[in-house]
């Protein structure tokens, strides 16, 4: 290994904005973050992006320029106690940047033990999370902080970070090594900074152990993919591929493609996705995106998650799999979402209306006095188990709120409902 005992990550941190690759939305002289900073007023932030982007990188720039004291905390192994401590140092310095990373791990209580120094101006408090922040960090804290999502970086970003390392790093910039291929390492480093480095310097401390002094070092994509032992994570459970991919999958098979929704089944797999996090997702599309038009999809769904949680891996491979090819096969409708959707409007808008009387349970003397399920029609009494009465609220009466699909086993409802409708309101 190199004498210098820092890795080149760390080595190699940009100490400005000026040298920070990648993110100008948030980097750029005209930039808002920037302009705060000019005028030493840093906002709490959040900072919502995958690994190795620069979310701690730009704590640090914001402490160093803002002239306060800077304090890190891990959400992995930090509790309140930590919190506090910081805190309370904090407020004898007139005010620190508190960097949290991975905030998202935090619970209720560790995040609500922020909320007042935050609001006092104690702290600036800057949190890095991979996971979305609206559905991980508390709705006070988040109100109280900036959210700037911070993207992978280019081929382009990662080609200049690689070769500024070679050339301004005190230890390569004395190597003789050539960049030959990049192919391998661009694609392994997946749009992060700290990997790509990772990598450079493990494949610059294979060639020093096998090169003759003096010959070049020469760094190609057959050593990129021997020195990342052929398995360089390319799927991030922890972090927004997690929430990528799953997406594919989901939209593969709502878009009726089983090949690609089998290929982004193996991604999950070979990446080591939870079992159960992968039939969840197939149970709720079941009947968001298929519902009535085969109702049968949701049973399947459902037993799919009773079986793998029993199997596990490797075997529920195969199950999943089957699954998410009937699933992909199947009829699709999301009537059933899109009715739900229409009546959460209606009852926005119109509030809480209330249960007509004859709809109203009336387990005592004083209800029925009260006319509670007077003149309730018991729909079982009548020719066809259907009569002509109104279950919605008067404001409501006659809206509709389920369209069926356009496939044969709603249309079959459509025919029945319609029959009903033309009974019940002449049309």
């Amino acid at each position: 290994m190199n004498a210098i005992h820092a890795p080149l990550a760390e080595r190699m941190r940009p100490r400005s904005f000026d040298e920070l690759v990648g993110q100008p939305h948030l980097t750029a002289p005209d930039a808002g973050l920037r302009q705060a900073l000019k005028q030493q007023k840093p906002p709490s932030l959040i900072l919502w992006g995958p690994p190795g982007v620069g979310k701690t990188t730009i704590a640090q720039i914001i402490a160093a320029e803002s002239g306060k004291p800077f304090y890190a905390l891990s959400a992995i192994s930090s509790g309140v106690k930590d919190i506090r401590e910081v805190l309370e140092k904090a407020q004898l310095q007139n005010g620190a940047v508190l960097f949290i990373d991975e905030i998202h791990r935090f619970n209720k209580g560790q995040q609500d033990a922020l909320l007042g120094a935050v609001e006092k101006g104690i702290i600036t408090l800057i949190g890095a999370t991979t996971e979305n922040p609206s559905f991980e960090v508390n709705a006070a804290l988040l109100s109280r902080c900036m959210v700037y999502v911070l993207y992978p970086l280019s081929e382009a970003d990662l080609l200049l970070i690689a070769r500024r390392a070679l050339s301004q790093d005190e230890w390569l910039r004395q190597l003789p090594v050539e960049l030959t291929e990049t192919a391998a390492l661009i694609r392994l480093s997946g749009g992060d900074a700290r990997r790509l480095l990772n990598l450079i310097e493990l494949a610059v401390d294979s060639l020093l152990a096998v090169t003759p002094h003096g010959q070049p070092l020469q760094i190609t994509d057959e050593l990129i993919m021997k020195v990342a032992q052929q398995r360089v994570a390319l799927y991030d459970k922890q972090g927004e591929q997690h929430y990528d991919i799953i997406s594919a999958f989901i939209k593969s098979i709502r878009g009726s493609d089983p090949n690609a929704a089998v290929y982004w089944l193996a991604r999950m797999i070979e990446g080591g996705e939870d079992v159960q996090f992968i039939a969840r997702r197939m149970v709720i599309l079941a009947s968001e995106d298929i519902g009535n038009a085969n109702p049968n999809a949701l049973l399947l769904a459902t037993s799919t998650f009773q079986a793998v949680n029993v199997i596990g891996y490797p075997e529920a491979s195969l199950i999943l799999s089957q699954c998410a090819i009937y699933l992909a096969c199947s009829p699709k409708s999301n009537a059933c979402y899109e009715a739900l959707q229409q009546a959460m409007q209606a009852v926005r808008d119109h509030g809480s209306l209330p249960v007509p009387l004859h709809l109203r349970n009336a387990p005592t003397s004083l209800m029925r006095n009260l006319h509670y399920g007077e003149d309730y029609q018991y729909a079982h009494d009548f020719a066809g188990n259907f009569v002509q009465q109104e279950y919605l609220p008067d404001p409501l009466k006659g809206m509709r709120f389920y369209t069926p699909g356009q496939n044969a086993r709603e249309q079959e409802m459509r025919k029945q409902l319609k029959s009903w409708w033309k009974e019940k309101y002449g049309y």
